[in-house]
């Protein structure tokens, strides 16, 4: 047992310090890999087993090496290399020798993923209320520059630079963050995001699942790919449906399926939770910010409305400071966003905007399987396109504008915002 015991006590603290990770910093990655190497270590420490056991420790060492220049300052980096140091010394490893590849953790029996017996308690809609109406489900998406979709349908574009919480209830929380698309533009997109499940009766264990750009895992950062160890541990799971661009985490115990996706070089994230999860919170009066339930804060918020009838003959093509980096016409943008969006509602002015703001064709693709996820997630198929309503309009009228107008609509935002940024 003891050779479990040291890495236990030297690494589970490091995954509360997750949510304050760079997104360049790849600590994570190199924690994950190395636990996920010696999880199956038997519990007796023989000479083949410390033999093994140097030999991750090396490739722990070497993996931290790699992403020490972008981790200066994080706090589990240096943790990392303390413990890695006081581990070498106890178990007698040298410094040099042979190191290995990574080796995914093998489940025990217990752990398969087709497991049907497990607590009703940990089956969300078995569980609802017997003899009640099904549940409510709700939905929100996160994508591009970054717009939102809130779980009452409102849809936002937001400026929400750094870390922001998306999602935090009685059973899960996950937070963003978001970095500039170009160094000193305010346009920005998702590059990090957070999930951490808590832990919940018979069914999982607290776990944490992280993505950053360039890295979609898929498994928690514990290597696991469901909830722990208990009876109803495979009511939490994770499916990979595209290798390093989109992955699935069904949590059925709550009824909840969250799509995180790597479009580009940014993330985008979609969620379906029933109503009775969304609105879980200990003290209703006193909650903090939740983006997902409450949208962005007004002064977060960019208003495209605000400009709609100040259109310049021409204007630049990104919301920043510096030159244009955009060589999309209002005409080319619709026109491209025609290739995937060809209904003209929030989802196709959103890729309008985020092309003349960024230049990043990726940015067709973040929307477009934004969409995608509505029609996956949302469970009024009436709703699933928004468009952008105007205060002359009756209440309940869509105003959804031609591919043009709306371009020419935003350049005229996106030449306002730049003018009133050099001003400043």
């Amino acid at each position: 047992m003891k050779l479990q015991y040291d890495v236990n006590q030297h690494f589970a603290n490091f995954y509360l310090f997750f949510s304050a990770f760079s997104s360049s910093c790849r600590i994570l990655k190199c924690n994950s890999e190395f636990w996920s190497t010696t999880s199956n270590s038997h519990h007796h420490t023989g000479a083949e087993d410390s033999v093994e056991f140097c030999t991750a420790l090396r490739t722990y060492a070497h993996c931290t090496r790699r992403t020490a220049r972008f981790c200066r300052g994080d706090l589990a980096y240096h943790s990392a290399v303390h413990g890695i140091d006081d581990l070498m010394s106890q178990h007698n490893c040298s410094k040099d020798g042979p190191t290995s590849q990574p080796r995914v953790r093998t489940p025990p029996p217990w752990d398969s993923q087709e497991r049907s017996d497990s607590p009703e308690i940990c089956h969300y809609e078995k569980n609802f209320h017997r003899h009640s109406a099904a549940p409510n489900y709700t939905h929100c998406g996160l994508f591009g520059d970054p717009h939102l979709r809130t779980f009452t349908d409102t849809f936002q574009t937001c400026k929400i630079q750094g870390a922001w919480p998306l999602v935090d209830n009685n059973y899960l929380n996950v937070q963003v963050t978001n970095t500039p698309v170009h160094p000193g533009s305010t346009a920005t997109a998702t590059s990090k995001i957070t999930i951490i499940f808590k832990n919940f009766q018979e069914c999982v264990d607290q776990k944490v699942y992280q993505a950053e750009m360039d890295e979609l895992p898929a498994a928690f950062v514990d290597g696991s790919k469901n909830g722990g160890d208990k009876s109803g541990a495979n009511s939490l799971k994770i499916i990979e449906k595209v290798a390093g661009q989109h992955i699935e985490i069904q949590a059925k115990y709550i009824g909840t399926t969250i799509v995180v996706r790597q479009v580009g070089r940014y993330l985008t994230f979609a969620v379906r939770m029933p109503e009775e999860v969304v609105n879980a919170v200990e003290d209703k009066e006193n909650q903090g910010l939740y983006l997902c339930l409450q949208g962005c804060p007004q002064n977060q918020q960019i208003d495209f409305r605000t400009f709609h009838s100040q259109t310049p003959e021409t204007g630049s093509r990104r919301h920043g400071t510096g030159s244009s980096v955009s060589s999309f016409t209002p005409q080319m943008a619709g026109a491209k966003c025609k290739e995937k969006l060809p209904v003209e509602d929030l989802y196709f002015q959103s890729c309008v905007f985020d092309l003349l703001t960024t230049g990043d064709v990726n940015f067709t693709l973040a929307a477009y399987y934004a969409f995608e996820d509505v029609k996956l997630l949302h469970s009024n198929k009436d709703k699933l396109h928004l468009y952008e309503r105007t205060s002359d309009l009756p209440s309940g009228s869509a105003a959804p504008k031609s591919g043009l107008g709306m371009a020419m609509f935003l350049v005229a935002f996106v030449y306002l915002f730049q003018c009133c940024t050099v001003l400043l």
